[in-house]
């Protein structure tokens, strides 16, 4: 399946700054340079974790700069489920695991916005338990039979 990016078209770094300036403003943070570690921590943890189909047609429809973040990890041997996602990056950023939920919360429901229903669909689905909340999704589970 062939997902355009909402942004086609659009200059990348006015793109990658309306996305800074949304997550500055969703998040309440003070400055676009605090806005900018958290996209570039949550980005950066997401590349971690997504490999494939997923990986290449998320990273085509993120704004340029932010594709670089996210593509410039390598993708780790074993997924973290959203919980340990929230704590590997509380870690790796030296915050607490209630920032690190507030961060990626609102990195990725403004990545979410940007590239549409139907990707992010397809990039939760190949991902373990816990992130469609974190994309700002509700998180259907399915019982067995």
């Amino acid at each position: 399946m062939t997902h355009e990016p909402r942004n086609a078209g659009a200059p990348t770094d006015t793109t990658f700054g309306l996305l800074l300036e949304k997550i500055r403003y969703e998040g309440a943070y003070p400055t676009r340079e605090r806005a900018e570690e958290s996209l570039r921590a949550v980005l950066g943890a997401l590349g971690r974790q997504i490999t494939g189909d997923e990986r290449v047609a998320l990273a085509a429809a993120l704004p340029e700069e932010a594709a670089r973040v996210f593509t410039a990890e390598v993708p780790a041997v074993k997924q973290l489920a959203g919980a340990a996602f929230v704590g590997d990056l509380a870690e790796r950023t030296g915050g607490s695991q209630a920032t690190a939920r507030w961060d990626a919360g609102v990195v990725l429901s403004q990545i979410a916005a940007l590239v549409g229903d139907d990707l992010v669909a397809e990039v939760v689905s190949c991902l373990p338990p816990g992130y469609a909340l974190l994309f700002g999704r509700a998180e259907l589970l399915t019982q067995a039979a």
